[in-house]
């Protein structure tokens, strides 16, 4: 089975330059967005392109003045943790080192959740996530940040990591988070803000994009963003990934004579990173994943992904050996269980997402305020 990387246009858009347009449009200095007195980012957490725009018809707000060019591509894997940080320091995983939702810490030998395990894992944000994140660099030249979100996240490892540098201030419906994340903007001129909207990402996940509860939280998220946008402040609207819904039909399992050789296994259901053991036959490995799984996922080395650029341009060295030795990445809408996990909790998620399909990796980016053409 061979494994083609879908092709994207040179000039296609990241997420990883959003967060730096806007710093840019407070000088403005940015080629994209016209300069604005204040900006506001706002992260619409799995909320992908393609499944908004088939859901106009309930999103009026966010899809009114959306152009067809007003789209993004995430990062590889298609997940919160990774594409989250790619969001906020402006790097790729291969350099801020989130390769994925649970990664192995090489030193100790043991898998971490990044998203939500900094503290039950040990791991310390400051040095795990040591790029620095666009707020640290607003303040570096004169720009106040504010992050506004859940309360649960204030302190939280996973935010430590990623939104040091704002001051966290903490808000609970979606409607009350713009309200802040907008009155913040206003009432100090020249600040970068952040929002996060989780809301979308969490029905999607319990539900499938595909239900009602979804739909019903695009409309709440929706109705949020209709708020009058104050004057001079300028808002960008994105997401760090889309989803796709993963039917039970659709559920690979890998039972023990799969995982012979194998370590740990990390990653999520679209993005399984597999760690051999040292003696483990790696090629034989890669050749049965290939033959079980064709038509379902791609299997490739850590070698073939680096030389691909899935992870970015640069790999560091604290990030390489993150990554598994081999990967399963799942095509159309499969997803990919190991069955000897002692938690099988995870079978039971609609909506998923990791993987490299258009349905994941494409995000709108909708311009509003002073950034509105």
């Amino acid at each position: 089975m061979s494994f083609m990387l879908p092709s994207a246009s040179p000039s296609a858009r990241s997420v990883v330059g959003v967060a730096d347009d806007l710093l840019a449009a407070l000088r403005g200095e940015s080629a994209l967005l016209p300069r604005a007195d204040s900006v506001v980012l706002v992260v619409i957490d799995g909320l992908g392109a393609i499944s908004l725009r088939a859901h106009a018809g309930h999103a009026r707000a966010l899809t009114a003045g959306m152009a067809k060019k007003d789209v993004a591509q995430s990062v590889f894997p298609s997940t919160t943790a990774a594409a989250l940080t790619s969001i906020v320091t402006g790097v790729w995983p291969g350099e801020h080192g989130l390769v994925g939702y649970r990664v192995l810490d090489p030193i100790r030998d043991v898998l971490v959740n990044q998203l939500s395990g900094w503290e039950t894992d040990g791991i310390d944000p400051y040095t795990w996530q040591a790029a620095p994140t666009i707020f640290e660099r607003a303040g570096g030249v004169g720009h106040e940040s504010f992050a506004v979100g859940f309360a649960g996240y204030a302190h939280s490892g996973f935010t430590k990591a990623t939104l040091r540098g704002a001051e966290f201030v903490a808000a609970t419906t979606a409607a009350s988070r713009i309200e802040a994340a907008y009155a913040l903007a206003q009432s100090h001129p020249g600040s970068l803000v952040y929002c996060y909207l989780p809301e979308v990402d969490k029905a999607g996940h319990k539900y499938g994009i595909a239900s009602s509860e979804w739909v019903a939280a695009l409309e709440d998220v929706d109705a949020a963003l209709s708020a009058r946008v104050p004057p001079g402040v300028g808002v960008v609207v994105t997401s760090d990934h889309g989803m796709v819904d993963v039917a039970p039909n659709r559920q690979i399992v890998l039972e023990a004579d799969h995982l012979e050789g194998v370590r740990h296994v990390g990653g999520e259901p679209r993005m399984l990173h597999a760690y051999l053991e040292p003696d483990a036959d790696g090629v034989s490995l890669v050749s049965r994943w290939r033959a079980d799984l064709e038509g379902v996922a791609d299997v490739v080395t850590r070698e073939e992904a680096v030389r691909a650029g899935l992870f970015g341009p640069t790999v560091s060295e604290a990030a390489s050996p993150r990554i598994g030795d081999v990967l399963a990445i799942a095509r159309g809408s499969w997803a990919v269980y190991d069955g000897t996990a002692a938690d099988q909790r995870g079978r039971g998620m609609v909506g998923q997402h990791g993987a490299l399909t258009p349905e994941e990796r494409q995000v709108p980016v909708v311009r509003l305020g002073a950034f509105a053409r």
